[in-house]
């Protein structure tokens, strides 16, 4: 796996956290009742954005053990941000 793998995978994750982060903030300030919505529906869509690249990578990469090395990280690493995300509470 490239440091280039990792890099985005570091970079697509802050994105989501990014999204997260101003997605709260504007929820919270316009329609705070919704919050538990807007949680739940970021929550699946990060969870399908994370299988569907996750997929995407399996299908075309030519070598298995690279494909299972980057599913473990990019998996792991999605763990590790809902976790921060339950701890934050933003």
């Amino acid at each position: 796996m490239s440091l280039l793998t990792v890099f985005l995978s570091a970079l697509f994750f802050t994105l989501l956290g990014v999204v997260y982060v101003k997605g709260y903030d504007f929820v919270k300030s316009r329609s705070p009742e919704r919050l538990a919505q807007f949680y739940l529906v970021l929550a699946t869509i990060r969870m399908l954005l994370v299988a569907t690249v996750v997929a995407i990578y399996v299908i075309f990469s030519t070598d298995r053990q690279a494909s299972i090395h980057f599913a473990a990280m990019f998996i792991g690493m999605y763990a590790v941000v809902m976790v921060i995300t339950l701890i934050l509470k933003h």
